[in-house]
């Protein structure tokens, strides 16, 4: 054992005397270095543009904050349930839970003046202000409402108000027209397959910056939702604000164990599965593509040994006669091609992270002309650890395949 612990110590050693010494012919230590600047560039190159996708997801997830609830209890089957139903009023009286919001949200058609849109239409109770912070992203001359008396206010995102012409106090009615959940349609007389009702403004619109709300949704009172999809006493979800600083994931782990197989618990991030599932996947490709180049780059180590192993063969005959085993040559030169891909790596982490740190601090590379027309002025950068070690991870391993590549093309040359 100390035998076999030496005789890596040595080859080490020699390895690293290799590495850094002058060669006997110059183009080696040229594609030495090469070599190097190669996995660094690579790296570096991983490390920024996983950061990148990192911010950007981020970034998206700030925008759910203003609507989107933390915890969201939908049925795991149909889309309703009883609104007494047990398991969600115990839930309701929970320690944790701060604020807990019936909502009724289901597709409609939208029609005002001569305009008409798809929407959903998001029926909430008296609490919802105090769920999110939709006072914060609403605009105009007016104050968010939900009703007043026998009122019924509905609130547009912006985008869907600029689609239906309406200003953000438009004057009449708008009307909601929704499938009527009794009977069958009559194709004779179609419009009393659909029940009809009416909205007025409070005003304001919200402001998301998400064009799924923007351009999708009307918020309004849970009593207009019942009654226009004829489901009253029934919610499509229940929507929870916690206390502060407690543990999100422990408090859905425990409301989850309250639902049983009844209800589906979703965070913020599995509300909007579809729009990080995306980014995670196109993050993904990135890694795979920026992969294939690393490999490229790696094979400039396999030239840089084959050629080492050509200039050093005296020294490897000398070390034969020393009584060196063929095993401490070879990891000699097995060594030499992991530590480029490892001074490589660590080069390229460190400037990596550098670039990140400058583009955080001051914004170097920007996403256009400083005209407003983005939501930020520079690409957002976040640096998650766990990515940086995945990269040198990646780096070392794919550094110590090509070493071995190249040592079974030369015994086998």
């Amino acid at each position: 054992m100390r035998q076999s612990t030496s005789s890596l110590r040595t080859s080490l050693y020699i390895a690293l005397r290799y590495l850094f010494s002058k060669k006997s012919t110059n183009v080696i230590n040229v594609i030495s270095a090469i070599s190097v600047v190669g996995v660094m560039v690579a790296t570096m190159a991983l490390v920024v543009v996983l950061s990148v996708f990192n911010g950007f997801s981020d970034l998206v997830a700030t925008f759910f904050t203003s609507f989107d609830p933390q915890l969201k209890i939908v049925p795991a089957v149909g889309k309703t349930c009883a609104a007494d139903n047990p398991k969600l009023v115990e839930i309701k009286s929970l320690d944790e839970v701060a604020v807990a919001t019936e909502c009724v949200e289901e597709q409609a058609l939208a029609l005002y003046g001569d305009q008409q849109s798809m929407v959903y239409i998001k029926g909430v109770d008296d609490s919802f202000t105090k769920l999110t912070h939709i006072n914060d992203i609403c605009y105009g001359d007016g104050n968010f409402a939900l009703q007043a008396a026998d009122l019924e206010y509905g609130t547009p995102g912006l985008r869907l108000a600029q689609t239906l012409h309406m200003p953000a106090r438009y004057q009449g009615f708008l009307y909601i027209y929704a499938p009527n959940r009794v009977g069958q349609l009559d194709l004779m007389n179609p419009l009393e397959g659909f029940v009809v009702d009416s909205l007025i403004s409070p005003g304001v619109v919200f402001c998301v910056q998400q064009a799924r709300y923007d351009k999708n949704y009307i918020i309004t009172s849970l009593r207009f939702a019942r009654m226009l999809f004829q489901c009253d006493g029934e919610i499509t979800s229940l929507e929870l604000k916690l206390k502060p600083d407690l543990y999100i994931p422990d408090v859905k782990k425990k409301i989850q164990g309250i639902c049983g197989k009844d209800f589906k618990v979703l965070d913020r991030y599995e509300q909007q599965s579809e729009t990080f599932n995306i980014m995670k996947v196109e993050k993904l490709i990135a890694y795979i593509f920026l992969t294939f180049i690393l490999v490229v780059a790696c094979f400039n180590i396999i030239g840089s040994l084959s050629m080492l192993i050509i200039d050093k063969r005296a020294d490897a005959q000398t070390l034969r006669a020393l009584g060196a085993r063929e095993s401490l040559i070879k990891n000699v030169f097995l060594f030499e091609g992991w530590a480029i891909s490892i001074l490589g790596a660590v080069l390229g982490v460190v400037f990596g992270l550098l670039l990140c740190l400058l583009q955080q601090q001051y914004g170097i590379v920007t996403l256009g002309d400083a005209d407003g027309s983005f939501i930020v002025d520079a690409y957002p950068v976040s640096v998650h650890y766990i990515d940086v070690l995945g990269v040198f991870v990646t780096v070392v391993i794919i550094g110590f395949i090509s070493s071995l590549v190249t040592l079974r093309i030369r015994k086998h040359g």
